[in-house]
């Protein structure tokens, strides 16, 4: 997802009112994105309720896959333009990423997603406090725009419980917290053709055990049990106006996905951890988040969680003024740290990837 080195966002006509911090108390134009600019890899799970047509319409298949990930954000150069009518122009500041997912005992592609990351400045029509803005494209058929806020505390992440039972009715809350009792594919004790092979759940390399099925965030529990996390930002978007930013965000579907699993919402957490470094080590950068996509069909809600927890290992510094090539903000280049090892499947072998 690299641009053309000489591509740089200039607007054709000077923005009215040029933005320099969209987060104004963070002194870089990327505010809390600056910290994602990397390489990323790590481990995950990734648990999705899929129709089932074959050989006889079964309405539902459970499918559980152990992940290995690949994240990568490369910078946009200069303001994004968005030009105002009922109020004045305004501009965005943005990296591009680039997600790659495999199950990770059969070492299959399962998912690819390039998109953007973007800050918003405040905004008075609508009347919204800055925020961020993800724009993703999923080859299924599923394109999204999930907006919401970012925020950055001492300490580690807040991170609930969630579970992947499917549901009647109303839409289920944020991290889908639906206590209905779960389907019997959910219970790895019980023998069914609709669930992945027990074969294939028990590795060769990982194991998906069914704490992990029970609440998929326990994983990204595990994976942090014993670490010093000493700051912690979040970035809580969704699609549906549920993580602080009143309108604006949805979905878009194929034609095709409309009848047969339409995803109707996206809600994600993700947190940038800053963990201590043990035995004379430096600290680290960690990358860790849940995700919600909830599937219709046949007259139901199928939650469809992926988590992975994810350490950086290649930085990208750019400096304020190769973004924003009129801002004051001055350059103070970090110290330079080596990045530990990545994690394979062994740090998450508590509970799973």
């Amino acid at each position: 997802m690299d641009l053309a080195r000489d591509f740089a966002f200039e607007p054709v006509d000077p923005l009215l009112h040029e933005v320099h911090l969209p987060f104004p108390f963070i002194p870089h134009p990327l505010g809390p994105l600056n910290a994602l600019l990397g390489k990323w890899v790590g481990t995950g799970f990734n648990a999705i309720w899929r129709p089932f047509n074959a050989p006889v319409p079964r309405e539902r298949f459970l499918e559980l896959d152990p992940t290995t990930e690949e994240l990568d954000f490369s910078v946009i150069s200069g303001p994004i333009p968005n030009r105002g009518l009922v109020q004045p122009d305004m501009n965005m500041f943005g990296i591009t990423y680039l997600q790659q997912i495999k199950n990770a005992n059969k070492n299959a592609g399962i998912h690819i997603e390039p998109g953007i990351w973007a800050v918003v400045p405040a905004t008075t029509s609508p009347v919204e406090p800055p925020s961020v803005v993800r724009m993703a494209s999923i080859p299924h058929g599923t394109t999204l725009v999930a907006q919401g806020l970012a925020n950055t505390a001492p300490g580690g992440p807040n991170i609930a419980g969630n579970n992947i039972t499917p549901f009647l009715g109303a839409v289920a809350p944020v991290g889908n917290t639906n206590s209905a009792p779960p389907f019997p594919e959910s219970n790895l004790s019980i023998a069914t053709a609709l669930r992945t092979p027990d074969a294939e759940l028990n590795g060769p390399a990982v194991k998906i055990t069914q704490a992990m099925v029970d609440n998929p965030n326990s994983l990204l529990l595990a994976a942090i049990a014993g670490q010093t996390i000493k700051q912690t930002t979040t970035l809580h978007v969704s699609t549906r106006n549920t993580a602080g930013v009143g309108v604006g965000g949805g979905t878009a579907n194929t034609a095709f996905l409309g009848p047969n699993a339409d995803a109707t919402f996206v809600d994600a957490m993700f947190w940038i951890e800053t963990v201590a470094g043990t035995n004379g080590k430096p600290d680290f950068l960690q990358l860790q988040y849940s995700q919600l996509v909830m599937l219709d069909f046949a007259g139901v809600h199928w939650p469809h969680v992926s988590v992975a927890t994810l350490r950086k290992v290649v930085s990208l510094i750019i400096p304020p003024v190769a973004i924003d090539p009129r801002t004051t903000v001055p350059h103070i280049p970090p110290k330079p740290q080596p990045h530990p090892v990545p994690p394979g499947p062994g740090p998450a072998a508590k509970t799973g990837p």
